[in-house]
């Protein structure tokens, strides 16, 4: 049974999603501030967060900074009253797996959930071979879902990890923004393009590469993204 923690501190909102997610299956922990969801965090041990923006006292970007600091690995999806550009690409940027805006149908809720808790368990399907394939210094775990750099493991978000495991399956493939939204988040419709952008820039940093000349993510203007390593070992 999936458990959920969900931090929002509108009542009605809390209780009414609570409901939805238990009926589907799930357990859920409820958390009305950010401060008692860290709390939560600690001592129910959820396998995904869903997460309010805008909470009283401690702001939840900063709640998912700090989700972040203790567990780089789960899954968080952020939700938020205020679909502008910026203030999802700063949820983003701040470690957010995924985002939906309010007022969310349970339904679509659910399956963002259920999407989130695949990229967290498994990989893109590449022909059911177990490997570890290595570019330089970056060491891919095919078969143990694991990331090396220079011999040091790397600690990815869901997303950031089925993102990687995406684009260096196929060196030199240029993928769109689209392809990639379909691949790593499920998502069928367009509009999306920030959570692959958002996510690109994590991806980078925690790989050690230089914003201006990247080695392994590059950008192609206009279309998309490609991993242009070369595969070093068998």
């Amino acid at each position: 049974m999936p458990r959920v923690l969900l931090i929002e501190d509108d009542r009605a909102v809390r209780e009414g999603v609570a409901l939805a997610l238990r009926r589907q299956g799930h357990e859920v922990a409820a958390a009305e501030t950010g401060e008692e969801g860290l709390e939560r965090l600690r001592s129910f041990r959820p396998d995904v967060v869903v997460l309010d923006l805008m909470l009283p006292g401690m702001p939840g970007l900063d709640v998912c900074r700090g989700m972040r600091a203790l567990d780089q690995t789960l899954p968080i999806i952020m939700a938020t009253a205020r679909g502008d550009d910026e203030d999802i690409v700063v949820g983003l940027e701040a470690g957010a797996d995924d985002y939906v805006v309010k007022p969310v149908q349970a339904r679509v809720l659910e399956a963002r959930i259920r999407a989130v808790l695949r990229r967290a368990g498994g990989a893109p399907a590449d022909g059911g071979i177990p490997k570890i394939d290595t570019y330089g210094d970056l060491a891919v775990d095919r078969a143990g879902l694991s990331v090396t750099w220079r011999g040091e493991p790397v600690a990815l978000a869901p997303s950031e990890l089925r993102l990687l495991l995406t684009l260096s399956a196929a060196p030199g493939q240029v993928f769109s923004r689209q392809q990639l939204l379909e691949a790593v988040w499920e998502h069928s419709y367009h509009g999306d393009a920030r959570l692959v952008d958002a996510c690109v820039k994590r991806l980078r940093a925690k790989m050690g590469e230089p914003p201006r000349e990247p080695r392994y993510i590059q950008t192609v203007r206009g279309f998309g993204y490609r991993f242009a390593a070369r595969f070093v070992s068998p």
